[in-house]
């Protein structure tokens, strides 16, 4: 259940939100949305892939572990202590705040889920970083999540436009992630897309140029680029086998 309502400071004004990651704030989760506006920062701690949502559309997501409700970026699960990682996607930093545009054309407003974790966790302390300062105005943290929320709007846009230039450069292809870390421990994991090495390293100058225009190429080098990362995860994934 959710309690959303128009943030404001008057009645937020001692609002305060719990920053931390752990698995009472749903960090506890394999893949995580991510959005073309976050791409460079994403790239260089987590493997980028694609997959459809219930619609049959492309979205994006960073991988963060291999087994169900496993984010290998925690420090430790049991204490919910951190995220190591020198970046949090979007989503994962945002917590109770969300956009709504109120009516059709209007601005969009920052709103808040008043019956949030984040926010029953800083009741409970008492602590956690303020939302507003003490004359009103709006504290470095809103600050830092107003420009998440810009992020995360601007992203939904212009990911619909990233795809389209994919689609149109037949740059998507399904790919089979087979991941094996012993005789006995081996990983499959359906239903992801990337971007086509092949295909990318084949481009034309018209299409690259359109790919530059529409400002998918680069994003299209991030993604290939953070496949990198799914060695890292291979190593996070058996520091923590070791540990258990």
């Amino acid at each position: 259940m959710t309690n959303r309502v128009l943030l404001n400071n008057v009645d937020h004004g001692d609002l305060r939100v719990a920053t931390g990651h752990g698995p009472a704030f749903g960090d506890n989760i394999n893949q995580v949305l991510i959005f073309p506006t976050e791409f460079e920062a994403v790239q260089r701690e987590y493997p980028i892939f694609f997959r459809k949502d219930a619609d049959g559309a492309f979205q994006s997501v960073a991988l963060l572990g291999l087994d169900r409700d496993e984010n290998l970026f925690l420090d430790d699960a049991s204490q919910g202590s951190g995220w190591n990682a020198r970046y949090v996607p979007a989503i994962q930093q945002r917590g109770p705040f969300s956009i709504a545009v109120r009516e059709r054309g209007g601005e969009p407003m920052i709103h808040v889920d008043l019956d949030h974790p984040r926010v029953a966790a800083a009741k409970a302390a008492g602590e956690g970083e303020p939302v507003f300062l003490p004359a009103g105005g709006n504290s470095p943290y809103l600050q830092h999540v107003a420009r998440l929320l810009g992020a995360i709007y601007d992203g939904l846009e212009i990911s619909k436009a990233m795809f389209a230039a994919f689609e149109a450069a037949d740059l998507i292809e399904p790919v089979d992630v087979e991941i094996k870390l012993d005789d006995h421990a081996q990983y499959d994991l359906p239903g992801l897309y990337t971007i086509s090495q092949e295909r990318f390293a084949g481009l034309g100058g018209a299409a690259l140029e359109g790919l530059h225009r529409s400002g998918a190429l680069a994003a299209a080098q991030w993604v290939l680029s953070s496949l990198g990362n799914v060695g890292f995860l291979v190593e996070l994934k058996n520091r923590k086998r070791a540990r258990t």
